[in-house]
């Protein structure tokens, strides 16, 4: 079975087109400044062989058309007609209450995750765009819609709910809902697989550490907690989300510097976080080696951003009641040896000891870190959300049928 993955942004389309015999990608790209000038489409064939395509690329159905055309195209394609294109699984941040696993595209449930578009303002709006495109360019193809959300609807209401009036969970839907499902669930999985221990006995904890952060408390298999919540602002420090932080603290910001909520959404999602701390950059990277030249406020930044991670593994041990398993994933997670360091630093009470033999240098592969006599495994485990899109997609077909 062949899938075209799509993970629609509001500039930008990601693309990867899977067979899954074998699990292999047949091709991958991005359609980049959607709208703007000098928009374009860089695409990779299984080869490695790559293209870059320029244009006017006013929106998203002429993105996708990009895509289409160029991967059934005699020259560049892989493909000799739209027809082997089995289905479409596109990555949905928010699923709401309603969705609480991967679901196949009809015209009720675009009604549905219309419906959502508050609660997802930037990020719902082009996944949709994806979706309306493709039912209108090839309305034969089924399409599926794989969240961000869904892996979380495991989590017990205790640790979802906020001490607010009940009567505004009722009416707004507001509660911890999580994202990074797709990633936690996926790395969880293999780091099993790969240590060769049954999912369903085993306490993890997930670690997706990039420009977007989050951790995720695993037991036997199921979601029991993550620290994003109603929006992917909550919870550890990001490149530039602020993460947890006192309401108070907010409302007296916005008393103080006399700005709405609009304004206030953009400050603690923008311009907070890393960005915000260092005054440098939202990249890890660019900090780590402002840090190393002396710089205090990196110095600073990069103890709030591993002290964060450390608080969250802490209590998700104590919550799931014991940790068999830690993964470290996402941009930073699975490439930092120095974050890695930094997080499991004075967690050996907890049962992690990490060998930095094996932690330093390693960068992007899958990999156990921990000491052989330790009793909590550590491991690398690099993402891979479009495989898990795509695995889901063709159930849902399947299933379908």
């Amino acid at each position: 079975m062949k899938i075209l993955v799509l993970n629609c942004g509001s500039s930008s389309i990601k693309y990867q087109f899977y067979s899954l015999k074998g699990n292999h990608i047949l091709a991958k790209g991005i359609v980049e400044k959607i709208g703007m000038k000098g928009s374009f489409l860089k695409h990779e064939k299984e080869s490695g062989q790559k293209v870059l395509f320029e244009g006017e690329i006013l929106d998203h159905k002429i993105g996708i058309e990009y895509i289409l055309g160029v991967l059934s195209s005699a020259k560049h394609g892989c493909i000799t007609s739209l027809e082997e294109i089995n289905a479409v699984g596109h990555r949905v941040v928010h699923g709401g209450e309603e969705f609480s696993e991967s679901v196949l595209i009809t015209d009720e449930v675009i009604t549905t995750l219309e419906k959502f578009i508050e609660l997802a303002p930037l990020h719902n709006p082009p996944n949709l765009k994806g979706i309306y495109a493709l039912k209108a360019l090839v309305p034969d193809i089924p399409q599926v819609a794989v969240f961000d959300t869904a892996f979380h609807h495991t989590i017990p209401q205790h640790a979802f709910m906020y001490a607010i009036p009940f009567a505004l969970y009722k009416k707004y839907g507001i509660r911890r809902y999580g994202f990074h499902g797709t990633s936690h669930k996926y790395v969880s999985d293999r780091a099993c697989e790969l240590l060769g221990v049954d999912p369903l006995a085993t306490k993890v904890i997930t670690c997706h550490l990039g420009n977007g952060a989050s951790a995720c408390a695993i037991k036997n298999g199921k979601s029991i907690d993550t620290s994003m919540g109603f929006t992917p602002v909550e919870g550890l420090i990001m490149g530039t989300r602020s993460g947890d932080i006192d309401m108070g603290a907010v409302a007296y910001i916005m008393d103080k510097e006399k700005i709405g909520t609009k304004s206030a959404s953009t400050l603690f999602n923008k311009h907070s976080g890393l960005l915000g701390i260092t005054g440098i950059s939202s990249d890890s990277r660019e900090i780590r080696a402002a840090a190393d030249k002396g710089d205090e406020r990196c110095l600073l930044a990069i103890k709030m951003f591993d002290y964060r991670i450390k608080k969250y593994i802490g209590s998700y041990a104590a919550a799931m009641g014991g940790l068999d398993v830690l993964v470290f994933t996402g941009g930073i997670g699975e490439n930092s040896d120095v974050t890695r360091s930094g997080v499991c630093e004075e967690l050996e009470f907890l049962g992690i000891e990490i060998d930095q033999k094996i932690n330093i240098g390693l960068k992007g592969e899958e990999c156990v870190i921990s000491k052989a006599g330790s009793r909590v495994k550590v491991i690398v485990v690099p993402t891979n959300e479009e495989l898990m899109i795509a695995i889901d997609t063709q159930n849902i077909v399947y299933k379908k049928d």
